[in-house]
């Protein structure tokens, strides 16, 4: 089977990295159709917290399939889905103990949105450039990582409005990380007094760490502000963890190396495993301005993917992953410095726990995506997969799984250097 056959078939609009089609998955790697295995450390962006085909999630897939796939969640209760949600109020921060499932991040945050207009009846939602919350109308309108996201589609949603972000591209060359912090907290405040009062603002939308922004780490004073300045408006926080949660930055939620809390938080990806699921979580005061019928879903708390997900939950308290996230990511950070070192189109490499990136820039200091894209072509040819971030596509992404070993790191971080040499 080749994709050329398949690919009339298909829309434009989803871009391909690769022409594979894949057959099976087993941890790190992935296999295609014709026993060619690969080396993957993009995971389904970020997904597979376990890794490919884990057993115990295959297992628990498996026998809630056998029971029952689908009833609608908004007519009958699943034990499950019940299980899943005491599960996740015990283990979010704060007092987020309500859950709304739904089945991807856009629509997770669309639902936060919505949630915060319903509870403070402000119109307004504040979001920052660099980010990526999605596709949907919603979704794209507090999407700022890049315009072609956006492209065509204006006007999107109203009441809008963008503020930086402590990123080096987005704050005055030369400045550290506290004075990118103070610049973009002066850059809110200009916003408050020049174009959207407080006091009609719902929500301020957040990555903690941004995500296809370029893995871009804020300045802990920067993310504690922030909290300050919603509480002191009446502004709900909205964090957006679909990619930084689930242990994916070394613990389980990445507000908690900010120590902060959200008002509402939005969750994805590896929450299911490899099924498609996502979660607003809220506390019982916001929730309650929810009212029936107020917002809704089809597929949303599937009984098979709440078994995966429970299956996850059981292998973080079973299997210490944090603990490995935070040993092979400093090990990971580690050796791409190093390689920063030896590569001067390198530039940056920053992130946390196992959400790690490497900058590429020319020696100008302008964006190098063409750099990036003749590693990631020799990364391919020599079968390891590899995704790019940032707005300019210079940035390449390391989002392997929570529990990969050193051997996987040590082979991958092989093949980059090969890259890296070649190019």
């Amino acid at each position: 089977m080749k994709f050329q056959d398949y690919k009339q078939y298909l829309s434009p609009a989803l871009a391909k990295t690769t022409d594979l089609v894949i057959r099976s998955g087993k941890g790190c790697y992935v296999t295609d159709v014709n026993g060619d295995s690969y080396l993957d450390f993009v995971q389904g962006i970020a997904v597979n917290a376990l890794g490919h085909s884990h057993p115990a999630i295959v297992k628990a897939i498996c026998e809630q399939a056998g029971n029952i796939i689908h009833a609608s969640f908004n007519l009958v209760n699943y034990e499950s889905t019940l299980e899943l949600a005491e599960r996740l109020a015990k283990i979010t921060p704060g007092d987020l103990n309500q859950v709304f499932f739904s089945n991807g991040g856009a629509e997770a945050n669309d639902g936060a949105m919505k949630l915060a207009k319903a509870y403070t009846r402000r119109s307004s939602i504040i979001a920052f450039k660099g980010s990526f919350h999605g596709r949907t109308i919603g979704a794209s309108s507090v999407t700022g990582s890049n315009s072609k996201y956006r492209k065509y589609y204006e006007p999107l949603m109203g009441g809008v409005y963008f503020t930086a972000f402590p990123s080096k591209d987005q704050c005055p060359e030369g400045y550290g990380a506290d004075q990118r912090a103070e610049y973009c907290l002066a850059e809110l405040q200009r916003l408050f007094s020049y174009i959207a009062s407080p006091d009609t603002v719902a929500a301020i939308i957040m990555e903690v760490v941004q995500g296809e922004g370029g893995y871009v780490v804020p300045d802990k004073k920067f993310v504690q502000a922030i909290r300050d300045i919603c509480t002191q408006h009446g502004i709900l926080l909205i964090l957006d963890e679909i990619q930084t949660g689930y242990g994916r930055t070394g613990k389980m939620f990445a507000c908690e190396h900010f120590d902060v809390a959200p008002d509402i938080l939005t969750l994805g990806k590896a929450i299911a495993g490899g099924l498609p699921m996502s979660a607003v979580i809220a506390s019982p005061e916001i929730m309650s301005e929810w009212h029936p019928g107020m917002h809704g879903t089809t597929f949303g708390g599937s009984p098979v993917a709440a078994a995966a997900a429970n299956a996850v939950l059981d292998e973080f308290e079973k299997s210490d992953l944090l603990n490995n996230c935070r040993l092979q990511g400093a090990y990971l950070l580690k050796r791409l410095n190093e390689l920063k070192e030896k590569y001067p189109f390198i530039s940056d490499v920053r992130g946390l726990g196992l959400m790690l990136a490497a900058e590429f820039s020319n020696e100008d200091g302008s964006p190098a995506p063409e750099i990036w894209a003749k590693v990631k072509k020799i990364c391919f040819e020599n079968k390891l997969l590899t995704l790019n971030c940032g707005v300019y596509g210079n940035g390449m992404r390391f989002a392997t799984p929570l529990n990969v070993t050193r051997e996987d790191l040590n082979k991958g971080l092989d093949i980059f250097e090969y890259a890296l040499k070649s190019v």
